[in-house]
């Protein structure tokens, strides 16, 4: 019992030791598009000695971000500063990594909230015994009830606004030696204060980045969860038009929808030219007028006005006009024709015993008397 008791022990603690690390460090979501940039706005006056600033970020939650405004926090115990969140890229999206207190700032993704948190550390005060000792040049305080001030200057620059580190666009710092050691000390997560004013921010539409378009009308609040108190403030200037098709990485952006015609066979153009490689549909053919004279039909017969000579006229004759007095077209002459001409009926041949008879006649009439 002793030996299950003594196993029992260092695992209870290693559970408590995992889920306190999740509470402030990476969370597991991962976001194909990045968040929007960060507003311009006014730090809100401190409510009183011993409270820590603690920037806004974009939050991220029912597909869509939300804006979680920065708010003064008291520390949770003297000495420990805020690391504030950040939104990284992980290879296949963005993935947020939660804030946490800590003996020092570690890393926070190279983002320049303001106020102290220009990318890398904190300028906006530090901790002298149990005191916290503001700076005047990066911290909104009332030196007339808080006298634990000095004055350090130091270059407030809101022109860089990215809220993401690395991927398209994002910042690309990375942790240097230091904030590598950071990671490895020991962490306290977020107080019960700052999840509330999350949950808040959540549920207000007001702050979504679909509604104000990356101009959050809260942008700061004097205490966390005080979105009504007469010193909140508003954006005084928002990012660029919020637009998630335009941030969002080219491997992660679905494909266009195609055009009414891509999915259509192409189709051929009109032509009035008939296709040559169509054959054309069988037509009853339409008489044209033609100057040259058929083939199969015999041309019309010809008037003769010349005088035929003193000749035996034989016997009748086939109308048919003999080839030379023809008409004759004036261009190419027509193709020949294939079958035979008609031959020509020559006078039956007469006997010697007739030719013999036809000489003597004209001899009996010349003795006839006159």
């Amino acid at each position: 019992m002793r030996i299950i008791s003594s196993i029992r022990s260092p695992l209870i603690a290693l559970v408590l030791l995992v889920i306190s690390a999740a509470a402030y460090a990476q969370i597991g979501i991962s976001i194909s598009f990045a968040p929007p940039e960060l507003p311009v706005y006014e730090q809100p006056l401190c409510p009183g000695d011993g409270y820590l600033w603690t920037p806004g970020y974009w939050a991220y939650a029912e597909d869509d971000y939300y804006w979680v405004p920065g708010t003064w926090v008291m520390a949770p115990e003297p000495g420990l500063l805020w690391t504030p969140a950040y939104w990284g890229w992980g290879g296949s999206g963005f993935v947020f990594y939660d804030g946490y207190w800590g003996q020092q700032v570690g890393f926070y993704g190279g983002i320049s909230y303001g106020y102290g948190y220009f990318g890398e550390g904190f300028q906006g005060g530090r901790w002298e015994g149990e005191h916290f000792y503001y700076n005047r040049a990066a911290s909104n305080v009332n030196v007339t009830s808080i006298h634990n001030v000095y004055n350090t200057t130091v270059i407030n620059n809101t022109s860089v606004r990215v809220s993401y580190n690395g991927g398209s666009g994002g910042i690309s710092a990375r942790p240097t030696a230091r904030e590598e050691s950071v990671a490895h000390e020991r962490h306290v997560p977020p107080v019960a204060a700052q999840t509330q004013h999350v949950q808040e921010a959540r549920a207000k539409p007001e702050l979504r980045a679909s509604m104000n378009h990356g101009s959050p009308a809260v942008a700061a609040t004097p205490k966390p969860g005080a979105f009504s108190d007469r010193a909140v403030v508003p954006a005084k200037q928002g990012g660029a038009p919020y637009n998630r098709a335009a941030v969002q990485p080219p491997a992660n952006r679905p494909a266009a929808p195609p055009s009414n015609n891509s999915t259509r066979p192409a189709q051929p153009a009109p032509s009035n030219r008939p296709e040559a490689n169509r054959p054309e549909p069988t037509r009853p053919a339409t008489a044209q007028p033609t100057s040259r004279p058929e083939a199969n039909r015999p041309p019309a017969a010809q008037p003769n006005n010349r005088p035929e000579p003193n000749r035996t006229e034989p016997a009748p004759r086939s109308q048919t006009p003999p080839p030379a007095e023809r008409s004759q077209p004036q261009h190419a002459p027509a193709p020949a024709e294939t079958r035979p001409a008609p031959q020509q009926q020559r006078p039956p041949a007469v006997k010697p015993e007739e030719k013999k008879q036809q000489k003597e006649q004209p001899k009996q009439e010349e003795k006839r008397p006159q």
